[in-house]
């Protein structure tokens, strides 16, 4: 018989420990009478375990204490749902969805309303005492017409209904548990999701949102920590689970799913809890809706209104009071939709030109570039004012840039355009200027019988920014971003402060030769007044703000100069021009 080599080394320790030590006086005198060499013996023919056996209880020991923390009644903690969890060797696949973009299409702030700087900010969750956009739930309330109506008819129109299908398959599957999950707070916005996955009648086993802390008190560093805290608490639980199938619509959350899940199986092939598991990550296409723009602003002069009180009640040193301010692109004459499209069809654009190299207009007759001096103003009618236009000729400026030329009905009507004739910008070549259509001076006169008429409404080309309030500022300073940008505007009409040279904000245009007699003539006959207006004199050579809409400025938040005083937000897929990163926000 072989020697078992480890029971006679056990054995050895103990006879060396038997006649070595002196028995303690306590000691029953069996140790004392009786000599090692008998006691050995005595253990020999006693059963000795093999270390794989003690291996296992020591596994089975320590692992208890860790399964402890992983069971289904400690999983369903995590669930704002009270329902029953399936037991443990039910549940063969784990289906996990996401709600934001992924289940649900939850709107954006909007690029066309607000700069780039100032998206970033309504995602930074530091930046107002409510959270911003992803941690208020008036946003998301918000949606469509609002709860109490949508409620009604289960948001319709605001669901991925691909997923929508997908999370009734798995609800449907006997071992799968399907699971919702989101990085909204759980105590924010718990009860408004339950009301609205309920009212699309999607029969989830689990919807999680992210607590201040996990069941088992830990707690988060970003949506990320929280998420991967989560599946491996749900990997753990469902130890016979062969597969987990993730529904994210973030490329960086994809991305670091699937290395946290690569990671998992590493780990267990190396100190194997459960065993590894099939990971699969689903990018899911997010398509960018909107909320109306009116109750998007009302909601967000909300968030700002609330923030301020607090900022006055409680006077944290960290936060300062907000305001939304506006930057005026142009004031115009603004067309409606339907004679948009009437106006781009009188643009003869060559054949060989691509529509995707052309910029399409043909939605106003500009007034002034920038804010509208009060005098000015006054001569439109207002803001909101309605006028009559005909429509008399075209023209093509160095084969990029279509325009129209209009006369006001009747001809005799007052108006002021900064172009020498009122003309409609109709579409231009990538990287042409729309100021350049100023420089046309043959028009084709169109037949009598094509010429049609149309309506206006003056107005502005705005975008809103939120800043720290500026108690010195006045309202015409806070139309301008940057400080050093800042004109005083003049106290009396600009004709009379600044007789044959334009103000400042005017961008070297003269405003005496004033387009806004009846004809649109320059009845005072300025001949230096006129040189300015088409790029000459002393205010044309450095002007520094021509005709600009928000098509001009770059989708980064810079204009074609490089000034960043303007911005666009980005649309879904990219980073506001702050510099903050959305990924972490929601």
């Amino acid at each position: 018989m072989e020697p078992n080599l480890t029971r006679d080394n056990h054995l050895r320790a103990q006879n060396s420990c038997f006649t070595t030590l002196s028995p303690p006086e306590q000691t029953p005198s069996v140790f004392h009478t009786r000599s090692a060499a008998t006691i050995a013996a005595r253990l020999r023919s006693l059963p000795i375990p093999r270390l794989s056996a003690m291996a296992s209880a020591y596994s089975a020991y320590h692992g208890a204490t860790r399964n402890s923390q992983f069971t289904v009644t400690a999983l369903g903690r995590w669930s704002v749902l009270s329902k029953q969890l399936p037991v443990v060797d039910k549940v063969r696949v784990l289906h996990v969805y996401d709600f934001d973009n992924t289940l649900f299409k939850t709107p954006m702030p909007n690029p066309a309303l607000w700069t780039g700087p100032t998206i970033g900010l309504l995602a930074t969750q530091e930046a107002f005492t409510s959270g911003g956009w992803w941690h208020d739930n008036r946003i998301l309330s918000a949606t469509g017409d609002g709860v109490e109506r949508e409620e009604e008819r289960a948001w319709e129109g605001w669901w991925n209904e691909k997923v929508t299908d997908l999370v009734r398959l798995s609800s449907k599957q006997q071992d799968a548990l399907c699971v919702l999950l989101t990085g909204r707070s759980e105590h924010g916005f718990g009860e408004l999701i339950k009301r609205m996955v309920a009212s699309k009648e999607l029969d989830f086993d689990m919807v999680c949102l992210k607590p201040r802390v996990s069941p088992s008190n830990q707690n988060f560093q970003n949506t990320m920590h929280f998420k991967q805290l989560f599946f491996e608490a749900l990997m753990e639980t469902y130890r016979d689970a062969a597969e987990i199938k993730v529904y994210e619509d973030r490329p960086k959350h994809t991305k670091g799913f699937r290395d946290f899940f690569a990671e998992y199986n590493r780990r267990q092939v190396a100190m194997p809890t459960r065993g590894t598991i099939t990971a699969d990550v689903v990018q899911v296409y997010d398509a960018l809706r909107l909320l109306n723009p009116v109750v998007e602003v009302a909601e967000i002069q909300h968030m700002i209104n609330q923030h301020n009180e607090t900022i006055i009640k409680d006077c944290p040193p960290s936060k300062s009071k907000l305001v939304i301010k506006k930057t005026v692109f142009f004031t115009s004459y603004m067309i409606g939709a339907d004679d948009i499209k009437k106006l781009l069809k009188l643009a003869q654009i060559p054949a060989g030109i691509s529509n995707n190299d052309l910029k399409f207009h043909a939605n106003n007759i500009l007034i002034c570039p920038r804010p509208c001096p009060a005098s000015i103003l006054e001569k439109v009618g207002g803001m909101g004012s309605k006028m009559l236009w005909e429509v008399t000729g075209t023209a093509c400026y160095d084969n990029s840039i279509w325009a129209a030329s209009v006369r006001p009905v009747p001809h005799t009507a007052k108006f002021h355009t900064d172009n020498p004739v009122p003309l409609v910008v109709l579409a231009l070549k990538k990287g042409a200027r729309p100021v350049d259509a100023g420089k046309i001076t043959s028009w084709q006169p169109l037949p009598i019988e094509e010429r049609f008429t149309f309506e206006t409404t003056v107005g502005e080309k705005v975008i809103l920014r939120i800043e720290p309030e500026d108690p010195k500022e006045d309202e015409y300073q806070s139309l301008f971003v940057n400080k050093s940008s800042k004109r005083k505007r003049p106290a009396g009409p600009a004709d009379d402060e600044y007789p044959g040279k334009a103000p400042a904000q005017y961008g070297g245009r003269n405003e005496t030769r004033g387009f806004h007699s009846g004809r649109g003539r320059n009845k005072g006959g300025n001949s230096r007044g006129h040189r300015a207006a088409r790029g000459g004199g002393r205010g044309g050579r450095n002007r520094g703000h021509g005709y600009r809409s928000l098509d001009d400025v770059d989708p980064k938040g810079q204009d074609a100069a490089g000034s960043s005083s303007f911005g666009r937000g980005r649309p879904m897929g990219g980073q506001p021009s702050g510099g903050s990163d959305l990924q972490s926000y929601y």
